[in-house]
């Protein structure tokens, strides 16, 4: 089956909904037993990780909708949803590593995961290593005898290096290493990561599942042999998201295929625009063919989304401020994903450890939306003009 008619008809059950088309939303905590018999029953069908209705937190029809079709798109065995893409990423990490474990991560990964691993995870007497995001199958001369999980992201984030996940995903295996990966940029519909190697994936689903900026939600997708621990993990923590966020993933997700392909097209279209402006020094778009990226990206995605990059000549701060103070229809705003197009000021030397950021002309990445790309380019055009006459 097509992953389009995937995004239709995955996590549905309307012959056990009255024929309503999309599973209704239970606001649930309290479930209620007819009987002693058939609360040990349920009770003692959880324990063995079965699925059924016992407590709110611990899952209702509404959320296994969505986890089904996240993991039927991903390719994994189960899906978990959680309150935000951090609590996914924080959740699936903390599944897979204890006490005296080391770990390697990404210097390219997403901020709020490094804060985590540097002030969390080392409370916790688990050790990080940062690696370069380009180093291959030479993980393996970083890993040690307790490395029990290897942190991926591709494209990184804010400078969207590509990772070679298969090369890293056989080493971190030979060596007993779980492989993580944060899917959100390409999500499972232009990067399938169980075919790559993969063992948990994780999604912003905040992004590109709900598409239309109003919820926070993330996804973790494992495959069957690291399925339980996460799960316990995230039942222990008490992690889970609200039953009107997840109806409303549900409800983005269908759309998917639909939104993120034309978030390519106009991407792709507005990248190759700034390419010929003489104030970009730079575009860090790995579907662009001159980028350092672009052969992984063309052997592994199927496609990319509308997140990207450019590097500025050096320019005054004024004159940048000019730039992107009165843009009209690029937002400046964090987050991304949904309808509209955004932009922001990155810094990557500030946080880079395993590698350097030798670039100080400023940094901007930008999501383009679904507005017509004429106007975006003429939104930047006009900034272009007023950064150049504040020069």
């Amino acid at each position: 089956m097509k992953d389009e008619t995937k995004l239709v008809t995955a996590g549905r059950d309307p012959e056990g909904n009255f024929g309503i088309v999309n599973v209704p939303v239970y606001h649930a905590s309290t479930i209620l037993y007819p009987s002693l018999d058939a609360l040990q029953k349920t009770h003692a069908a959880r324990a063995a990780g079965e699925r059924v209705v016992s407590y709110g937190r611990i899952g209702t029809p509404t959320t296994w909708s969505l986890e089904d079709a996240v993991a039927d798109l991903e390719g994994g065995y189960r899906a978990q949803v959680f309150p935000s893409g951090l609590a996914a990423c924080a959740n699936a990490i903390l599944a897979v590593v204890k006490t005296g474990d080391h770990m390697l991560v990404t210097d390219s990964v997403y901020g709020p995961v490094r804060v985590f691993c540097d002030n969390f995870l080392s409370r916790f007497g688990v050790e990080v290593t940062y690696y370069d995001p380009l180093v291959g199958a030479g993980i393996g001369e970083l890993m040690r005898p307790n490395t029990t999980a290897v942190y991926t992201e591709a494209p990184g984030s804010q400078t969207f290096e590509m990772q070679d996940i298969p090369a890293i995903a056989d080493v971190a295996h030979a060596k007993g290493a779980v492989v993580l990966t944060d899917n959100t940029w390409a999500s499972p519909l232009f990067f399938k990561p169980f075919e790559h190697g993969v063992d948990i994936s994780i999604q912003a689903g905040t992004k590109y599942i709900v598409g239309h900026s109003d919820v926070m939600i993330g996804t973790v997708t494992a495959n069957k042999e690291y399925w339980s621990q996460l799960q316990k993990s995230a039942n222990m923590l008490g992690q889970t998201a609200g039953p009107d966020d997840v109806y409303l993933a549900q409800r983005g997700i269908r759309t998917l295929s639909v939104r993120l392909n034309q978030h390519m097209e106009n991407a792709l279209q507005v990248a190759e625009w700034l390419k010929g402006r003489p104030e970009v020094h730079s575009v860090l778009h790995p579907a662009m063919p001159d980028d350092p990226g672009h052969a992984i990206w063309k052997r592994d995605f199927l496609g990319a989304s509308g997140l990207f990059s450019i590097r500025l000549k050096e320019v005054p701060k004024a004159a940048l401020a000019a730039f992107l103070d009165d843009l009209e229809l690029f937002g400046m705003g964090y987050s991304w994903g949904g309808y509209e197009s955004l932009v922001i000021l990155a810094d990557p030397t500030s946080y880079r450890t395993a590698t350097t950021w030798d670039n100080t002309n400023p940094l901007l990445r930008l999501h383009i939306g679904l507005e017509a790309v004429d106007d975006l380019i003429a939104d930047l055009k006009s900034g272009f003009d007023r950064l150049n006459a504040a020069k």
